[in-house]
């Protein structure tokens, strides 16, 4: 009687994890988030965001930037944030990352320097030579 459609492949998003990294957000995370709040900078930016098996503390999905704001945890483990934006950089992120302290003195520095980073292109990949063409 009819065909069944097929089920897309969802991925599910730990949206509780999210929530909870959102509603702990340091001072500085709250800070940033002002900015970058309600397209701001022109373009959107969410927070908390799921990213393969990381959350990005802020992301910008349509130019794939990822702007992480580093605390104390970032300067025990400094080979896990190595390995990490390896992952995030060959899923084809950008990634930005800025001290609690710099975002609480600097704030319109790092807005600028995340500014400057939204109006730079990726660089696009190689194009395929088309078939029969030289």
């Amino acid at each position: 009687m009819g065909t069944s459609m097929p089920v897309p492949n969802w991925t599910d998003r730990d949206t509780e994890r999210a929530r909870e990294l959102r509603n702990a957000a340091t001072p500085a995370e709250r800070a940033l988030w002002r900015h970058l709040a309600r397209s701001q900078l022109g373009v959107r930016f969410s927070r908390q965001m799921p990213v393969g098996p990381f959350f990005a503390d802020f992301l910008c999905r349509s130019l794939r930037l990822i702007v992480e704001v580093d605390g104390h945890s970032h300067d025990v483990q400094p080979e896990r944030d190595t390995a990490r934006d390896a992952y995030l950089r060959g899923e084809g992120y950008r990634v930005l990352h800025f001290s609690n302290a710099d975002v609480i003195a600097n704030t319109e520095g790092v807005i600028e320097t995340i500014r400057t980073a939204l109006q730079e292109e990726p660089t696009p990949g190689p194009s395929r030579k088309r078939e029969g063409s030289e």
